[in-house]
């Protein structure tokens, strides 16, 4: 079968991919491949769902303004036949708060998020407990609250996108990339392992934690890797004021989900690869305390569930890789590494990579400091103050 363009990882950032391809002004012919159509142990319906602007680099920051306004209209935009697809967008708010030593980064992510006209609100100890009485204060220096952000669910996201790129025209794929065939410059077709050859002008490789394997398949060698998270879901036994979704300086970060909260603490020390084994006693050794000390009403608190996930971990700098494998392979394009941002930004870099292939170059967000090249000169762009 001949497509312009294949796209590999079915996921968030494969189906947006998808779903503005097809719905770009210049016609393409698109397959979106994934070989676990049941997102059995896909990092996007694992995902926490969060949708924030608070971020330091103004690219990321203008990326979640489109992925917000995106989500928003997401009914209207991905409806198919009259249907729409409900996805739960709580705009309820994200707050950052950090510790006096993070007062200086904090400043300037915040000037910098006013100056990319985000909403956002400077709350020192004394705002913070009177917004959030329940919240343990002491240790902090101040915090900033978006509060047009919030969460969604990711799962219906997910579907939504591919329901929509389906009735566009996109083909949607379920099998497993084993091989890519290249001549010169060029990748020249996909190889399936149902022995199916996918001729095609174009690869995009969206596979998310394991797009270091597609990669490796052409001879690319990516520095990223699949980093194991959990998201937990637990109640607390006291009643405390509503809240945002939250980021703690220990990386502790959780919303509320029903009658309970959602969230976790990532541990950047987590061995890397695929493993998606369950260490029941994390929750009490690190995100209970975590918990607990910020909001002592979590002292009682108990764990429901725990759901192991992937992050695409881009180990060089945290941020995403997009656009082609420059120097090598000129069709063979990267969609990944995003290290926990994939959801929130997929409706922006999937529009992204399809100007990029379909007008010649980014026509509303320029991301190429996110491109291959900083990393092949080892111009390391990460987040300031945020991890």
């Amino acid at each position: 079968m001949d497509f312009d363009i294949v796209i590999v990882g079915g996921g968030a950032v494969g189906a947006s991919a998808a779903y503005f391809l097809r719905g770009h002004k210049t016609p393409c012919s698109v397959a979106l491949v994934e070989r676990d159509p049941g997102f059995a142990l896909a990092s996007t319906p694992r995902a926490s769902g969060g949708v924030r602007r608070l971020f330091s680099i103004p690219e990321n920051i203008r990326l979640s303004h489109f992925g917000i306004d995106f989500f928003a209209r997401f009914a209207a935009l991905t409806a198919v036949d009259g249907e729409a697809v409900d996805i739960g967008f709580k705009r309820n708010g994200y707050l950052f708060v950090v510790p006096p030593s993070g007062l200086a980064d904090l400043a300037e992510n915040f000037r910098v998020q006013e100056g990319e006209l985000v909403r956002v609100e400077w709350l020192d100890p004394p705002a913070l407990r009177q917004r959030f009485p329940s919240m343990n204060v002491a240790d902090l220096g101040a915090g900033v609250l978006s509060p047009d952000d919030g969460w969604l669910d990711p799962y219906a996201v997910l579907q939504g996108l591919r329901r929509k790129a389906r009735s566009l025209g996109a083909a949607l794929i379920a099998d497993e990339v084993v091989g890519i065939e290249t001549e010169g410059r060029r990748v020249r077709a996909v190889r399936l392992k149902s022995g199916q050859v996918l001729r095609c002008g174009a690869v995009i490789n969206a596979a998310g934690a394991w797009a270091k394997e597609i990669a490796a398949m052409v001879g690319m060698s990516v520095p990223i890797e699949p980093m194991r998270r959990y998201e937990h879901y637990f109640e607390c036994q006291d009643a405390i004021e509503p809240l945002p979704y939250i980021k703690d300086p220990d990386r502790l970060a959780f919303r509320p989900e029903g009658k309970g909260y959602s969230g976790g603490v990532p541990n950047s020390a987590e061995p890397r690869g695929y493993n998606f084994a369950i260490d029941h006693d994390y929750f009490d050794a690190v995100v209970w305390p975590a918990l607990a000390h910020r909001f002592p009403a979590f002292e009682r608190t108990k764990v429901k569930s725990t759901l192991p996930g992937l992050y695409d971990e881009n180990e060089f700098d945290g941020n995403v890789i997009i656009g082609p494998w420059s120097g090598h392979l000129d069709n063979f394009h990267l969609v990944a590494g995003f290290s926990g941002h994939g959801l929130m930004h997929a409706p922006g870099c999937g529009r992204a990579i399809a100007e990029l292939l379909l007008d010649g170059g980014y026509q509303t967000i320029d991301l190429s400091c996110f491109g291959w090249q900083r990393v092949v000169e080892g111009r390391k762009l990460p987040e300031r103050g945020i991890k």
